[in-house]
């Protein structure tokens, strides 16, 4: 699930708990919209730090050399 499915899920959480006054035998929508909405959260929670771990960049051991130009990068 991308960060679009974590973010459709809180709002269609948000829309059952706050927006809507059915009622559902057997069911509470109420209770329904803020476990939709807490399991968003955790996936957007979850998604964006595999995010941060994959952006991370490790810089070379060693100095590149541009050999046209005969500069040293570091």
């Amino acid at each position: 699930m991308g960060l679009g499915g974590c973010i459709i899920l809180i709002a269609a959480g948000a829309i059952l708990t706050f927006a809507t006054d059915w009622k559902v035998q057997g069911a509470n929508l109420d209770v329904v919209g803020l476990i939709l909405m807490v399991v968003g959260i955790i996936g957007v929670v979850t998604f964006t730090s595999i995010a941060k771990r994959r952006r991370v960049v490790v810089p070379p051991a060693t100095p590149v050399v541009d050999e046209e130009r005969g500069r040293l990068y570091e």
